[in-house]
């Protein structure tokens, strides 16, 4: 197993070329958004999601929203890691995954892992990260609205936007005219687009920040308001739905404790 650390500072305007996936794989996206062109037509990823992809399967990548690039943690496995892991061929080949909460929460757990600041091994987090993947995309369900490249890149925009403003109250309505559009419309277009509504992509960028202050020794409740959460019993609830794991468990796993990883962490649905 290998992880790399992708960098793309490519932008709109750039001409996308064709790829090939070289492993089977599992990209977890820290910052930025691009554009996957695959099996299933044409997806955003946006920061908190994950691309899926089966070796030797060719894809395109895009740029065409966002001036800034993005960044991804990618865990390449083997054939006989994959074929190890027991997956379904469709989970490699599921292209993008929105930004789940559990696999946020364990990607910024892999980042900080990868930085040095746990105590746990890298490949057993990306072992977690791909079982917990295995699980997210079994049942999955495709967006059926179609759309135009106008509302991704209005969906995009609003995602980036959430991400810079993730402590503050953004409501459905300012987004919405933001983006020109009806908060109805403007919904449709973001879950269909994303994978997730508006509301659930600002609460797992709040759960992806907590993730990496978790890993510090900053006080708990200072983690909550920090993120953006301003009732402590709120953050802890939300944090254990998200993770399987409370904030203080989740901190005790990045310390060492590889039982919370393996039973709880990577299994929680």
């Amino acid at each position: 197993m290998t992880v790399l650390d992708y960098r793309c500072d490519a932008g709109p305007g750039e001409p996308a070329v064709d790829e090939q996936h070289a492993l089977c794989s599992f990209s977890y996206v820290r910052r930025g958004t691009f554009g996957y062109c695959g099996r299933h037509g044409i997806q955003e990823l946006v920061a908190g999601g994950t691309l899926a992809g089966l070796e030797g399967d060719e894809y395109r990548c895009t740029h065409d929203h966002h001036r800034g690039g993005d960044e991804c943690l990618s865990f390449q496995f083997s054939a006989e890691t994959a074929e190890g892991l027991g997956l379904p061929r469709a989970v490699w080949r599921s292209g993008a995954l929105p930004p789940l909460p559990g696999l946020a929460v364990l990607g910024e757990l892999a980042q900080q892992t990868a930085e040095g600041r746990t105590n746990l091994g890298l490949d057993e987090v990306a072992l977690a990260f791909a079982v917990r993947v295995g699980r997210a995309v079994i049942g999955r369900q495709e967006p059926a609205l179609r759309l135009q490249a106008r509302d991704r890149r209005r969906a995009v925009r609003a995602a980036l936007r959430l991400d810079e403003g993730s402590r503050e109250p953004l409501g459905l309505e300012d987004l919405a005219a933001e983006a020109g559009l009806s908060p109805w419309h403007f919904l449709r277009v973001f879950r269909a687009s994303l994978g997730v509504t508006p509301h659930q992509y600002l609460i797992r960028a709040r759960l992806r920040h907590a993730a990496r202050l978790l890993v510090t020794d900053l006080p708990i409740t200072s983690v909550a308001y920090e993120i953006g959460f301003g009732d402590l019993s709120n953050f802890v609830r939300t944090f254990h739905r998200a993770a399987g794991v409370s904030p203080r468990g989740f901190r005790r796993a990045s310390r060492g404790d590889r039982k919370i990883l393996q039973d709880r962490l990577a299994s929680a649905s």
